[in-house]
């Protein structure tokens, strides 16, 4: 159970510290990124970047979650879960900022590339011959 919360708390916390890299990355890398961020006027381009640097977050969150807790099931649920809880109000204030495809590509697919990242992550089995 500790193992459980730990996986929890510090799968949150990956998710948090992974994003904020990354998103310092695209301010490097794209040009115009910084003031389109300000005014939250992204381009298509910088909008598949954020939805590929959330994606790419939440893998790496389920991962961590796995390698804390690999026998929790549960664990990578309850991050994805709290992850999403937090979104959707965030999501639903910025509706008109964004089209309706980037928020539902974003919401849909956050639990579920949160819990495969704990799958890829986590210790298989041998197989037996």
């Amino acid at each position: 159970m500790k193992r459980t919360v730990l996986a929890v708390v510090l799968g949150l916390v990956a998710w948090v510290l992974v994003v904020s890299l990354l998103n310092r990355g695209l301010r490097v890398v794209l040009d115009g990124y910084v003031a389109a961020e300000q005014a939250f006027v992204f381009t298509l381009g910088m909008q598949i970047a954020r939805l590929a640097i959330g994606a790419v977050t939440s893998v790496v969150a389920g991962a961590c979650v796995a390698a804390i807790a690999p026998a929790s099931r549960a664990a990578p649920w309850i991050v994805g879960g709290v992850l999403l809880a937090g979104f959707i109000p965030e999501h639903v204030w910025l509706w008109q900022k964004f089209p309706v495809w980037y928020h539902l590509t974003f919401l849909v697919t956050l639990v579920p590339l949160v819990v495969a990242g704990a799958r890829l992550a986590a210790p298989r089995a041998p197989r037996v011959a």
